[in-house]
């Protein structure tokens, strides 16, 4: 399966199930923070900015659904211990975990590869790469504990044609691709329960394209709305036997 096309999500779809979101102050992961609440969810938005993540709570607030959680990290600075610490927290607060979309992500912009710096390619491979595989690592007993589970990655539309200029950013989705296709080959057998998938948006109004693509009109792309029939199929039952895929918007 490469697309999703016409999916029509039932309003309890993601009803009495723990979804934990990365980079869920702005742009794709506000979007999916407020559908998967929508749709039944307790979602954890996890974020640097507390106020960002604040501001997405109360959205949630006044749809009447679950609470939220509010939970702050810098994956930049973050250390294999503060995920495992994330994991706990989520244990003793919750008891259970069904799903991550890891949608956090960072990039310096667009420059030929000899203005980059190596102390920038370890923080974009940390937060882009890194981060994801030690936050999947730190809860998988979690997610293992789940009867259904999901993880979802969003990629970028670079890994399958890197272009100039994107440098550690593409690096660093592509090999979060890899990972995907090895962890869904991985748990095939030992954990079928848990399935992994990677989402390529193409473009969409976000913080990041507008970093990249400062000169667009942003009234003519389309919004993170758009597309939230793709995450809310991979995150709930109805997408139970897909995994190991990416599925383009």
């Amino acid at each position: 399966m490469n697309t999703v096309k016409d999916y029509l999500p039932p309003n309890d779809l993601l009803k009495d199930r723990v979804i934990l979101i990365t980079g869920a102050g702005q742009g794709l992961g506000r979007a999916a923070a407020l559908a998967y609440a929508a749709h039944g969810a307790t979602v954890i938005l996890h974020g640097r900015k507390v106020k960002k993540l604040e501001s997405i709570y109360d959205e949630i607030a006044l749809l009447g659904k679950a609470e939220a959680i509010i939970y702050p990290l810098d994956f930049e600075k973050a250390e294999e211990q503060d995920f495992q610490i994330t994991a706990q927290s989520i244990a003793q607060q919750i008891g259970r975990l069904d799903g991550i979309l890891h949608n956090a992500a960072f990039l310096y912009g667009l420059s030929p590869i000899e203005h980059q710096s190596i102390e920038q390619w370890r923080t974009i491979l940390q937060v882009n790469l890194i981060a994801p595989f030690a936050l999947t690592k730190a809860c998988l007993p979690l997610l293992k504990s789940a009867p259904d589970a999901s993880i979802i990655v969003t990629s970028d539309s670079h890994t399958s044609n890197p272009t100039a200029y994107w440098g550690a950013f593409v690096v660093a989705k592509t090999g979060m691709e890899a990972l995907v296709k090895s962890l869904a080959n991985e748990w095939e057998q030992s954990i079928p329960h848990l399935r992994i998938n990677s989402v390529t948006p193409g473009v969409v109004n976000s913080p990041q394209r507008a970093q990249t693509h400062p000169g667009e009109m942003k009234h003519t792309l389309r919004q993170p709305e758009d597309i939230m029939s793709t995450y809310l199929y991979l995150m709930g039952p109805d997408s139970a036997h897909v995994s190991g895929e990416t599925i383009f918007c």
